[in-house]
């Protein structure tokens, strides 16, 4: 069994390989999500080339249908398995919080036809300002002040919109809604969105400056979030003394919980690539987790039904995934998975309920193959085993089979 000092886990969000076998409770548009296939249908339908991710065994995953474009290896250069979901949810938040040891049986609530008209009408007696009910959708944060912010800068009106995940995002011009104000808004947003029917993972106050046609957000966005329920892995690897290093959207999933070191938000994926190459070469980096999320192939290509971005978005980052390999060291592990599916040929706008692939690689493998098929918190009781601390909720070690 080999013991790993680093561990580096990336999260390609929405990334899914195939519906699981409890696909038919979810829906898209009434769509049940039962022949959904993020990268079978991506791969089908647009091509798919991403030699490297192949190379490590992408291709090797057991399916009923071989990815189309995305030949299996005669001899893969790590270990590869798809996972399946326990919890009671598709969404990021629920994913993440898998992957390190929960079991969510208490779905978050999601609002793919926009907030009930009892929140809105809460947070506008609060606040002493109107919403715009046309922004109350799910709705792409930068789009949704390109086509309200002139009429907010007029009116003084809340830009209040949400996303696939159980998030309320209120948009605010610095100039017309002070920050103060805004922040003061989320407060009460998070005090009315705490349990069930709108049990809600965060509030994010969305602030922007500039004129119409040139809009920017600025720097002071807030999260109000929730804390894992439970203590993660990732609190019981901080508490054990064990550096966590969370790039991109990681410490907003778990509130700060169990991450040491937080690097800081993803432009892209490639900023966020970037900025996991950095971390791996951090001279005091020589023990510990870092946890990447790379989110733009949900925001940007799954949830607006482009196939052929999510197509390109995936083989851009595996031509960044040599340099990631590049930067390890003898005793390091990459794990590279997913949190949910959104299949981008399918029915709806929302995530879709698959499995999640895993690719496992390090430079000291002496084989390589198929794992066997697993849970999302397998990652982190493997993890937990590595650095010898306690398990979370769930999850079953696959380290002694990484050899």
């Amino acid at each position: 069994m080999s013991t790993f000092n680093r561990i580096h886990l990336v999260v390609l969000d929405s990334v899914g390989i195939g519906a699981a076998p409890d696909s038919d409770k979810f829906f898209n548009a009434g769509v049940p999500d039962t022949t959904s296939d993020t990268l079978g249908h991506i791969s089908e339908v647009a091509g798919l080339n991403v030699p490297n991710m192949a190379k490590i065994g992408l291709g090797n995953i057991p399916r009923e249908t071989p990815l189309k474009t995305v030949p299996a290896e005669s001899q893969p250069s790590g270990y590869v398995t798809k996972l399946q979901e326990v919890s009671l949810g598709k969404d990021t938040m629920t994913g993440h919080w898998e992957i390190m040891g929960l079991n969510i049986t208490e779905p978050f609530d999601t609002f793919f036809d926009g907030f009930p008209e009892e929140i809105l009408t809460q947070i506008e007696e609060f606040s002493g300002r109107k919403i715009i009910r046309e922004a109350n959708k799910p709705y792409s944060g930068t789009q949704v002040i390109a086509d309200f912010g002139g009429r907010q800068m007029k009116t003084g009106e809340l830009i209040v919109y949400t996303s696939a995940d159980p998030v309320l995002q209120i948009a605010a011009h610095e100039d017309v809604i002070p920050l103060d104000e805004l922040y003061k808004i989320c407060e009460f947003a998070r005090s009315i969105t705490l349990e069930r029917p709108s049990l809600l993972g965060r509030i994010i106050a969305r602030p922007y400056v500039g004129e119409p046609g040139n809009f920017t957000r600025t720097a002071n966005r807030h999260d109000y979030a929730l804390s894992p329920f439970a203590p993660t892995v990732l609190n019981k690897l901080a508490d054990a003394g064990v550096p966590t290093y969370g790039v991109g959207k990681i410490n907003d999933i778990f509130n700060g919980s169990g991450v040491t070191n937080d690097m800081g938000h993803n432009k892209s994926n490639n900023h966020g690539v970037d900025t996991l190459l950095k971390t791996m070469q951090l001279p005091e980096f020589t023990k510990g987790l870092s946890f990447t999320n790379l989110v733009d192939f949900d925001a940007m290509y799954g949830h607006r039904r482009d196939t052929e971005g999510y197509r390109d978005c995936l083989e851009e980052f595996d031509s960044r995934l040599p340099e990631i390999i590049a930067n390890m060291k003898e005793d390091d592990l990459l794990l590279v998975t997913a949190d949910h599916g959104n299949d981008p040929t399918y029915a709806g706008t929302d995530h879709t309920r698959e499995f999640i692939p895993l690719l496992a690689y390090s430079p000291s493998f002496k084989e390589t193959g198929v794992l066997p098929q697993g849970h999302f918190a397998d990652i982190s009781a493997t993890i937990a085993e590595n650095f010898g601390v306690a398990t979370a909720m769930i999850g079953e070690s696959f380290l002694d089979k990484l050899v």
